[in-house]
This record gives structure tokens, sequence and C-alpha cells, in this order.
């Protein structure tokens, strides 16, 4: 079977896009698994923290579905969000777009450039969840924790919980809790089996700057260790504002090893959050792929169209990784 696919990014958070919709594509969801697992390997000649899978919704403008590069399904992902409303948009020939995500339907709007000659878009991240059920995460004493210490975690350290709906957990830290391992012994431990987060969960170090600007840095649920993660900058940004490092409804800068977005915070009349992400959604290349779907791990490459886009993000790159040597890594 041909398969056509785009190779995108949001912050280096890289994915292949497959348009189930319009090239009539009908997977199973073995083969959707199978596909994530055989294209998203490292090792082979494409690799990719995921896939997006773009479908017909019968409600909202389009429909995703995104699979890690093991196999597992998301909830959500912010950074794969941009790049298939990006898809989606150019696709409807629309400016703002509805998107139907497992959890809910979520806007995507073309923005200003966050940096020059570089495709930006405003995703919702939405619903913002505080009860640890929502994660889950059992701790029998506590429903919600909100920079809180968890002594089966740290001794030291003080966590929030927020589902976005991906389950994030978040500490503000200083620099040297940034460079020790304690974040990925913590990772590690909780996305094993475990009784504290039995479907795993994403976590974050939170590294504020200055006002208006935080350094965040995620292990993500089914990836490791990745250059960025959409959700897991938005409920950063939330949290440094319930915490006191920024406001509600003002614009943070929020940078990575991938890259940079901004966010913004909001609270809404009937006191629920949700949050603003804003970023790139660049593509590398077009790919039509060669796949045997009962053995996609031999699949060929038959055709690649660079898109010629990656270097101005670049330019963006190394203009972070200074300010990050500067401040973070000095």
């Amino acid at each position: 079977m041909e398969i056509t696919l785009t190779k995108c990014h949001g912050s280096s958070n890289d994915f292949l896009l497959i348009d189930e919709w319009t090239n009539g594509y009908s997977f199973t969801e073995q083969e959707r698994k199978d596909l994530a697992i055989a294209l998203c390997d490292r090792s082979s000649s494409l690799g990719a923290d995921g896939i997006l899978f773009v479908m017909e919704s019968a409600h909202a403008d389009a429909k995703m579905r995104i699979f890690n590069a093991d196999g597992s399904e998301a909830s959500m992902c912010g950074n794969g969000l941009r790049c298939l409303g990006r898809y989606v948009c150019d696709l409807l020939q629309k400016d703002e777009i509805v998107v139907e995500t497992m959890k809910a339907d979520l806007q995507v709007n073309r923005d200003e450039d966050i940096f020059r000659k570089i495709p930006t878009y405003r995703v919702q991240i939405s619903p913002v969840l505080f009860d640890l059920a929502s994660l889950p995460m059992n701790l029998s004493y506590k429903k919600t924790l909100l920079n809180e210490k968890v002594p089966q975690l740290s001794n030291t350290l003080a966590f929030s919980a927020v589902a976005v709906p991906n389950p994030h957990l978040l500490a503000v830290v200083d620099s040297s809790q940034l460079k020790s391992d304690e974040q990925e012994k913590i990772s590690k431990k909780l996305n094993q089996p475990n009784e504290i987060c039995p479907d795993g969960v994403n976590v974050s170090f939170i590294h504020c700057l200055k006002d208006g600007q935080i350094y965040v840095r995620t292990f993500e649920r089914g990836v490791g260790f990745t250059n960025a993660c959409g959700t897991a900058m938005s409920a950063s940004s939330l949290i440094t504002c319930l915490l006191g490092y920024n406001q509600l409804e003002e614009a943070i800068d929020v940078y990575n090893n991938g890259g940079k977005v901004r966010c913004v915070a909001h609270k809404k009349e009937d006191g629920r959050y949700d949050i603003d992400l804003i970023g790139n959604a660049t593509y590398l290349y077009d790919a039509n792929v060669e796949v045997d779907l009962q053995k996609p791990q031999a699949f060929s490459i038959l055709k690649i169209t660079d898109r010629q886009e990656q270097p101005a993000y670049e330019e963006l790159g190394q203009h972070v990784k200074e300010l990050l040597d500067k401040t973070v890594f000095a």
C-alpha cells in the first residue's frame, strides 16, 4: 500500500501527518498502532514522536487522533494540533477551524508569526482539570495537588498536577534541580508499572527566567524526554500564574529545547480555565511510502519532497539556544 504523509513539527516536537480523510485510507486500530511503532522508530528512515491522523468529523471541521511512537494513543497534543490545524486550514481554505479531539472540540486559528517567516497557529487547550482522579493520580490523602510535596516522589520538590486533558505533573525548580537527574528518576518511576500514576504521566520541570518568561523541560508519557510538549507548556504556564510567578491574561514566552511558544492562560466566568498555545507549525517534507500493513516495519520510501521551511525555524532555534546558554545552562 502506498501512503502519502507529511513530516512536520511544532517546537521540534515532530510528527508524521497522515490524511485518512481525503486520501480515503481506512486503517484499523491495530494498524494505526503498528504504523506508529514502525514509522516513528528513530532508527528507521523516517522517525518521529508520533503520527497525526487527519479524519472526518461528524460535527467539527476535522478530527485528530494521535498515536505516540510506542503505539499508545494520546488524548491531546498541543504541538500536534497546531500542525494538523495548519493542514486542515489549508485544505478547507479557512483561517479558523474547530478540530474534534478525544476529549474536546478545540479551536485553531492562524496567528501572527512568532518569529520571522514561521507559520504560526493559536490553538485552544481545554478542558483543564485539577481533580487527581482525572489524571488519574492516586494519593489517598489529597484530591488536588498545587505546589505540595509528595514524599513518595521527592523530599525537596513541590508538585502540581493538572490534566489538560493529558495528565501532567509539574514542579517549579531552581537551576541545580534542573541540572540533576531527579526529573529522569521520577519520570521513569511514574511511567513504569506503579500505583501512583497507573496510566503514566507527563513530568515537567519549570524554571522561571523573569516575568513573562519560563523554561520547560518535559518527560513525555509514551515518548521520553522530548524537545517540547505543547500541553505541558500550556499547563506550566497556567501553574506559574496560579503560583504568582506570572499573570492570567498576559502572554508568557515559554522556552524549550526545541524552540519557543507563547501561552496565555484564561479564567472564564464560570471559574474554569483554558489556555491559548501559540507557536510554529513547520513542514519538513512530503513523502510517499510503500507499506505492507501486515509488516509495516519493512516500509520503503518512494519519494521525498523538501518543503524548505526548516531554515527559518533554525534561526529561531539559534536565538533560543543563545538565550538559554546565558540563563538556564550558564
